[in-house]
């Protein structure tokens, strides 16, 4: 689906991911689960392009439901993965801490998680290789996508700026659809490491110079960070 020129999402707001394309190339954000490979490659065919097209991909963070067809998309083009190296571990299958799940309803939980399995989230393959990244980054990539560590939601949590498509691209750094509630709306995101750390790395991104906010699950936003913050921020005091 294309949102703006040059930005595009696969997935949906479950589960999503994002392309940056410029005629020099494809900076992917996030790989959402093994199945959206064919995703991908739906969306690279109604654009015109392919596989040979995606110069890299950038992880927000090593969590299964962002690493999906990372591994793939390696193996069979060659592209570079980028990943803030204390989420690497994670990335290729590390132990995780057992965080709180918090409120759930049935009904969006089961969703979820049919979703899931739907498109492979039980059969993650895991990076065998990765390019570290560190804050304040940027890499050599269509759009010139720049690191912002936001620890928090993991260690390695990362967001990715691109002045291109003016956007900021936040993985779990937030929601907009809380996939054990099916709540709509900005709000922290859940199997959050560190909740407060989370919040407070907000400050990171609040000042962009950006029209849409992009995170892994749930609807895009089109707006500044700073109002999102607030928003998030307001609803985590709830």
């Amino acid at each position: 689906m294309e949102l703006a020129p040059h930005l595009h999402r696969i997935g949906n707001d479950i589960i999503a991911a994002y392309l940056i394309v410029t005629a020099d190339g494809i900076t992917v954000i996030d790989a959402g689960l093994s199945g959206h490979w064919n995703d991908l490659q739906d969306e690279l065919h109604t654009m015109g392009r392919s596989l040979t097209d995606i110069r890299g991909l950038i992880l927000t963070h090593g969590d299964s439901d962002h690493v999906g067809f990372a591994e793939r998309l390696r193996r069979e083009t060659g592209a570079p993965v980028y990943v803030h190296g204390a989420d690497a571990d994670r990335a290729r299958g590390g132990k995780t801490p057992k965080t709180e799940w918090g409120t759930m309803k049935i009904g969006a939980l089961v969703g979820f998680v049919a979703y899931s399995i739907r498109k492979g989230g039980m059969r993650t393959t895991w990076l065998t290789e990765l390019v570290d990244v560190h804050d304040g980054d940027e890499l050599d990539l269509p759009g010139a996508p720049r690191v912002i560590s936001t620890p928090g939601h993991s260690p390695g949590s990362i967001s990715v700026y691109s002045p291109l498509v003016r956007a900021v691209f936040v993985g779990d750094g937030l929601t907009t659809r809380h996939v054990l509630t099916g709540t709509a709306g900005p709000a922290p995101a859940p199997f959050t490491d560190d909740p407060a750390q989370a919040l407070a790395s907000l400050d990171r991104i609040a000042h962009l110079d950006a029209d849409w906010v992009l995170p892994g699950h749930g609807t895009p936003w089109h707006g500044t960070p700073e109002r999102i913050v607030e928003e998030v921020r307001r609803a985590a005091a709830r």
